[in-house]
Order: structure tokens, then C-alpha cells, then sequence
């Protein structure tokens, strides 16, 4: 969702540490209450020590995650808030989540450091779960999304498309396609929450100009025509 939600304090680098550490799985979803689990997994060569804290964010137009304290309307229940995980194991994390109002979203984050660490060297890398909680009876009737621009630039081969959530309903982009008469061009999707803007920037490399811009809902797809500019 941003280059917060992949955020990497540091990197292990010194031969002989050189792992991954994952979390699992990167989104969930429900209704009215979660109640799940997080598989955090530790493929490096050394033990380490996970710390959890779930935060409640914001996305900039430009799709930059803004992280703060939990809301207070927000109450979530995990079952441990750190853990050792040694190297090749998986620690599951199992939490329960309801929110005062609907809908609602949060990040439980899982901040891995080394059990052991050299003098002066601080490593931490921090993954992301994300959890959006809807009303059961979803609001929307599909179109709800408003379009402010959509242009395709010939000269910079830039694609420029701006949307709004003009509701009070949490939507979630799954997938972003631009289209051409021969040609698809696919893009991941991204949160859309109630009453922002997001505005979403692609490169076109083919010599035929790009026509639509498809964004593919959980309810719904909406097609936007494309403006040629030079």
C-alpha cells in the first residue's frame, strides 16, 4: 500500500545471516468482527525476536501509508505480543478484532530483530498485517467511485488516472488494468477508504495508445475512458 507497508529498518548482510522473515498472510478480511491468525515465519540462519503493535493509518493521494496510535474506536486482542521464532520456524498469532463504528481498518505490525546482535549494529525489519473489517450489509451499489482524471500524455507515455470514494463505505481496489485494443497492462490494486482521493501514475510503452482504465472492485468493475493529451 506504501513504502511504509514493505518498511525495512535494515538489511542482514554479513555472510553466513543472509535470511528472510515473512509474515502471513499480508491482508484479511471480514465482517462486523475479525478473529484470525498471523504466520510469522523466520527463514534466516539466526533466532529472532518479534514485537507486535497494531496501528491505524491513513493513504495519501499519492498511496503513502500515514501510521499512528491504534483509534481508540478500534479494540483488538492478540494472543502474544512478542515471540522468539527460531531459524526455520513459523509462530502463529491468533487476535480478535471489533471496531465502535464500521467500516473500519488497522495494521498489526511484526517488528523482527535478532536475538543476538552485534555491538553497535540495530536491526529491525518490520511486516505488515492489515485487517479491514466491513458492516455485513455492504452500502454501496457499485458506483461509487468518482473519476477527476484520466489522461494518457504522448509525449511522456504517462498515464494519469485520479479517483474519489465519494461514500462513507471502505473500498478495496483488488487490481488496475489499462487497456488497448491489442494490449493489457496490469497494475496491483490498493485500499480506496471513504471519502479520499487516490491517484494512480502508469508508464505506457506500446506505440498503440491506451483506451480504458479498469479498476477491478470486490462488487463491482469500473471502466474509465482514457483522454489522449499530447
Amino acid at each position: 500500500m506504501s513504502a511504509r507497508y514493505l518498511l525495512m529498518y535494515a538489511i542482514l548482510l554479513s555472510a553466513g545471516r543472509i535470511g528472510s522473515q515473512t509474515v502471513s498472510p499480508v491482508i484479511a478480511e471480514y465482517k462486523n468482527t475479525a478473529q484470525g491468525r498471523i504466520a510469522l515465519t523466520n527463514d534466516a540462519l539466526v533466532p529472532m525476536i518479534v514485537v507486535l503493535e497494531a496501528q491505524s493509518f491513513s493513504v495519501a493521494p499519492n498511496g503513502d501509508g500515514i501510521y499512528r496510535p491504534l483509534d481508540s474506536m478500534i479494540h483488538v486482542e492478540v494472543s502474544s505480543k512478542s515471540a522468539r521464532v527460531d531459524p526455520g520456524e513459523t509462530y502463529y498469532v491468533f487476535y480478535k478484532a471489533r471496531a465502535d463504528t464500521l467500516p473500519a481498518w488497522f495494521t498489526i505490525y511484526s517488528a523482527f530483530s535478532p536475538a543476538k546482535s552485534k555491538p553497535g549494529v540495530s536491526v529491525r525489519i518490520l511486516l505488515p498485517h492489515t485487517v479491514y473489517i466491513y458492516p455485513r450489509h455492504h452500502k454501496s451499489k457499485g458506483n461509487d467511485v468518482e473519476t477527476i482524471e484520466a489522461t494518457y500524455s504522448k509525449e511522456s507515455g504517462k498515464i494519469v488516472c485520479e479517483i474519489a470514494n465519494k461514500t462513507g463505505d471502505l473500498e478495496r481496489v483488488e487490481e488496475v488494468r489499462v487497456v488497448s485494443k491489442s494490449y493489457s497492462l496490469m497494475s496491483p490494486g490498493f485500499p480506496l477508504l471513504p471519502g479520499t482521493k487516490r491517484r494512480v501514475e502508469l508508464e505506457w510503452k506500446e506505440r498503440e495508445a491506451p483506451r480504458e482504465f479498469v479498476l477491478r472492485m470486490h462488487r463491482s468493475t469500473v471502466s474509465i475512458r482514457l483522454s489522449t493529451i499530447s
